[in-house]
């Protein structure tokens, strides 16, 4: 089911299948700033990362001596979330555990997302309850696509991120496969802009754990229309598109990420992972402003 919100600013479009956000038009112009999910480059537009993140090891995992499996990103972004409730400036969507999820990921969870306008800027915000009578374990990020460039006349060289400090930092690097490696890649130095291009993307994402930053902005070279994704208290950041090109690029907030390519051990040991007590609820957010 879709489901409009809007306010005097901004216009979403929701999906209940994987709660997920499948539209973001500045009203004052209709600039759709997020991803059409046009599947010739990928499918999906804003999908929620439950409960891994990028891929376990041959998409296989162990709690308590059982193994499960579990595709890349989880089970949310192809669960058919409940509407719970919807006003004149947020909706909210519910994820609750099944028979059929226990097979996958064998904790009892249930998992909101909520959707609020606060004028040109929407906040989604993330909610973990543990409904087990243990300890759970899960990562959770989310994974927007956002459109470049905006202009037909533009290409993405046009465009380029600003974090709102200056960085020195190195990128967690990736395998062919998807996995991290050890070793990191230094990356910035004492710089807050990262030149767009599709070379930048030609050994996958680039992720970020040690960011002094908590804003980065989509900015043209050309024009005033920008795009400001806050993401404080996230661990870490994500930044991707196709290495083969696409007209968007993503900013991923995460809690926890891929395994790492030696990784072998049990669930809970993972790096970045979340525990949740019985009965305990676990909240994040993030917002984008346009």
């Amino acid at each position: 089911m879709i489901y409009n919100l809007e306010n005097s600013y901004i216009k979403i479009t929701t999906s209940s299948k994987g709660g997920e956000l499948h539209s973001l038009k500045s009203k004052d112009d209709n600039t759709e700033f997020l991803w059409n999910g046009d599947p010739t480059f990928w499918k999906y537009h804003a999908p929620v990362l439950f409960p891994i993140i990028g891929k376990v090891n041959n998409l296989k995992y162990k709690v308590d001596g059982y193994e499960y499996t579990l595709p890349q990103h989880g089970l949310a972004r192809t669960s058919e979330f409940k509407l719970v409730s919807k006003t004149e400036t947020n909706i909210i969507f519910e994820l609750n555990y099944s028979e059929e999820s226990l097979k996958v990921y064998p904790f009892k969870f249930s998992l909101r997302i909520k959707y609020t306008l606060i004028d040109n800027s929407l906040n989604i915000a993330y909610s973990v309850k543990n409904l087990d009578t243990r300890k759970i374990f899960f990562s959770i990020g989310s994974h927007p696509a956002f459109m470049l460039p905006l202009n037909k006349d533009e290409s993405l060289e046009d465009y380029y991120f600003k974090f709102n400090n200056k960085e020195t930092t190195s990128i967690m690097r990736l395998n062919k496969d998807g996995y991290f490696i050890k070793d990191r890649l230094p990356f910035l130095t004492d710089s807050d802009a990262i030149p767009l291009s599709k070379e930048l993307f030609q050994n996958d994402a680039l992720v970020f754990s040690d960011l002094n930053s908590d804003e980065i902005s989509i900015c043209s070279k050309n024009h005033s229309k920008t795009l400001t994704l806050n993401f404080s208290n996230f661990p870490y950041l994500g930044l991707w598109a196709p290495a083969t090109g696409a007209p968007f690029v993503c900013i991923e907030p995460w809690f926890g990420h891929a395994d790492y390519e030696d990784f072998n051990g049990d669930f809970t040991e993972k790096e970045g992972i979340l525990s949740l007590e019985e009965n305990n609820i676990f909240k994040c957010n993030f917002s984008v402003t346009i």
